[in-house]
């Protein structure tokens, strides 16, 4: 039996705006498994960049809990999540951005070492920081290279040798390939699968590219103004998708085949603010399958099929979209 390594249960999020409040994160539910990915994706806004920093506690929720190895991360004092930031960690999506301009690749790396104090003197810290390069794909010859002398592919391999420098057991990667070129993201992809497979690591893949999102996670959620729509196993979701939100991302994504035609489902109408939604289901101003009961009641997210699950009032499945 898989151990549950996470588990959020209600989670909300509510910025405070002059108009009301901005409603980013709205009673989501998901659990991952230990050595597994989730990948969580939707459009930009839909508030699943803020899902990973609510998980780290790097923004704090208004509601919710997040279990972590059974305990809520929200009831620890600052001296307990000190501690469990080494099992949590997050690479973010500009690797440029997340690294200290003014620090070489050796100093952006040791950096959490010692503010854990996890090695006992300099000789094991260096020893410890070049075999954390090594294991990142980078050479030692770059140890005193700063971020402007490097590209993309090499500043987000230091960004992941910050994040194994504490032996996490989790990783948040927050849309880490979307700033680099193609070639380069297929490199970093295919790292960070070896690097699941060799330490047992646990992955929240956060993107909006859903072919990358399939390539690297055993589930998927998708989210949609604040909302989980539709949740099942990549397979599974790319095969029936349930609701009409997933059918439409789904028939946007390339083909590579000149035999394979999948119907483009355009959506129209406006996304609806997120700033005290009104009731019902937050796709239902641009779902063309929209009836009465849609804008009164919101769908709950249900099980419809063994381990799929979907927020839709009139689900339907998408295969049958595939002429």
């Amino acid at each position: 039996m898989s151990e549950k390594i996470l588990d959020v249960r209600n989670l909300k999020k509510y910025f405070p705006t002059k108009k009301g409040l901005l409603h980013a994160v709205d009673d989501i539910s998901f659990t991952i498994e230990k050595g597994s990915t989730m990948g969580l994706v939707g459009e930009s806004g839909c508030g699943k960049s803020t899902v990973g920093r609510l998980i780290l506690r790097l923004t704090e929720a208004t509601d919710g809990e997040i279990r972590f190895y059974g305990e809520d991360l929200r009831k620890f004092d600052k001296a307990k999540m000190r501690h469990a930031r080494r099992k949590l960690q997050i690479v973010f999506q500009d690797p440029y951005a997340s690294l200290d301009g003014r620090k070489s690749v050796f100093e952006s790396i040791v950096e959490p070492l010692k503010v854990q104090r996890i090695c006992q003197n300099k000789r094991e810290m260096e020893e410890k920081v070049y075999e954390l390069m090594e294991t990142a794909g980078l050479a030692r010859r770059l140890a005193n290279s700063y971020p402007h002398e490097l590209d993309g592919g090499r500043r987000q391999r230091v960004g992941i040798a910050r994040a194994l420098a504490l032996n996490p057991d989790f990783l948040v990667l927050d849309e880490p390939v979307s700033a680099l070129d193609v070639s380069i993201q297929a490199q970093v992809l295919n790292l960070m699968e070896e690097l699941q497979e060799k330490f047992g690591l646990t992955y929240l893949f956060i993107s909006h590219d859903l072919s990358v999102v399939k390539h690297i996670s055993d589930e998927i959620a998708v989210m949609y103004l604040g909302k989980i729509m539709e949740k099942a196993s990549g397979r599974e979701l790319f095969a029936h998708p349930f609701h009409p939100y997933t059918q439409a991302l789904l028939s946007a994504v390339p083909i590579p085949s000149i035999d394979y035609h999948v119907e483009r489902l355009v959506l129209e109408g406006d996304v609806p603010s997120p700033i005290d939604p009104p009731p019902g289901c937050r796709f239902a101003g641009r779902c063309q399958f929209c009836q009465d009961k849609c804008r009164r009641e919101a769908p709950e997210l249900k099980e419809l099929e063994t381990g799929h699950y979907a927020a839709c009032h009139f689900p339907g499945d998408g295969s049958a979209r595939t002429v």
